[in-house]
């Protein structure tokens, strides 16, 4: 995880190429890149190969007719109801109302539920929380265009304004990779769910998430960040076409390119995750990542034990409905 309300950190800038270590003995946090996955989908070879003639997906056009996002590949739609009717973190069936809006990345898709939610013709801004600590760049997609639609107001605890509100909720949270829950108690809210990392490799799934917008991305499902793939599921139709309605103004839709290879990878996680509860030998990606994570995180308690400067926060153990155990919440 990265990023905190801190503004002060450096700007945001790609990994030293090829691997080389940075002279600069400063660790920046506000910079992270999923390249810990590498391995595993270098070892998955041809299976994750995806081969695009010249002649395909041209058109703007990529959705089912009907749906409410007119760009989301029917293929990338199929394997992200799939994959969260396997893991149950998120309820996503089609039968029971929810809609998936695709984005390029999470980020876009905040952006849409903000432009989605406030009215065009309230008096003043919609308020926007989060609370402390958050991911950094909350604040910076809610004040970047100055919009006359919402303002960002900060912390959520120390939030006592009258009126319309929107709260983001990050769960587990980035940073501190806590599970979070509402923290201004007023009837006057909407709530955005930020799940980005509600998968069992980072936490146990206690639950099955059922909110009225929920975001996901697959930087921190698959490690593929590159790829700029992110998905809303979303209860309310006319939102869900809002949400379209802004992406379609601001880039005419998202690449099909990204949304075919995202297909692919979730396609396969899914596979892999089924052939693995049948046959114990297998491995599944969420399973590989799970004991790498636990590893890292093992490394990093020695390192902390020797140190009188620093400490680690203590993470639950809970039941995982995926896995079928309890383990300990393990953050990237």
């Amino acid at each position: 995880m990265c990023g905190t309300e801190n503004t002060t950190l450096a700007p945001r800038r790609p990994a030293v190429p090829n691997g080389t270590p940075s002279p600069d003995p400063v660790i920046n946090l506000d910079q992270g890149d999923p390249t810990m996955y590498e391995a595993y989908w270098r070892g998955m070879g041809d299976r994750c190969s995806l081969v695009i003639s010249g002649s395909e997906v041209m058109s703007y056009l990529g959705g089912s007719p009907g749906g409410a996002c007119w760009f989301l590949e029917p293929k990338l739609e199929k394997s992200i109801r799939r994959i969260h009717g396997l893991v149950r973190n998120a309820a996503a069936d089609a039968e029971d109302g929810h809609h998936v809006v695709v984005g390029t990345g999470s980020s876009q898709l905040l952006q849409a539920a903000l432009y989605a939610l406030c009215p065009p013709d309230q008096p003043e801004p919609t308020s926007v929380v989060c609370a402390a600590p958050y991911y950094s760049c909350y604040k910076e997609i809610a004040e970047l265009l100055q919009s006359k639609l919402y303002k960002w107001e900060g912390d959520a605890h120390n939030f006592n304004k009258d009126g319309p509100f929107i709260e983001i909720v990050t769960s587990p949270n980035n940073p501190d990779g806590l599970i979070r829950k509402p923290v201004v108690n007023s009837p006057n809210g909407r709530l955005i769910y930020d799940l980005a990392y509600y998968w069992p490799h980072y936490t146990p799934i206690t639950h099955q998430a059922d909110y009225d917008i929920m975001l996901f991305t697959i930087s921190k499902c698959t490690g593929h960040a590159g790829s700029r793939i992110g998905w809303a599921i979303v209860k309310d139709k006319e939102v869900a076409a809002k949400m379209t309605k802004f992406m379609e103004v601001t880039t005419i839709g998202v690449s099909r390119e990204s949304q075919l290879r995202a297909a692919k990878l979730l396609g396969i996680i899914c596979d892999d995750c089924q052939a693995f509860s049948t046959n114990t030998k297998s491995q599944n990606f969420f399973d590989y990542s799970k004991r790498l994570l636990t590893e890292r995180w093992d490394k990093l308690h020695e390192v902390v034990k020797r140190s009188e400067t620093f400490s680690l926060s203590k993470f639950p153990k809970d039941y995982c409905l995926f896995s079928d155990r309890f383990y300990e919440t393990r953050p990237d």
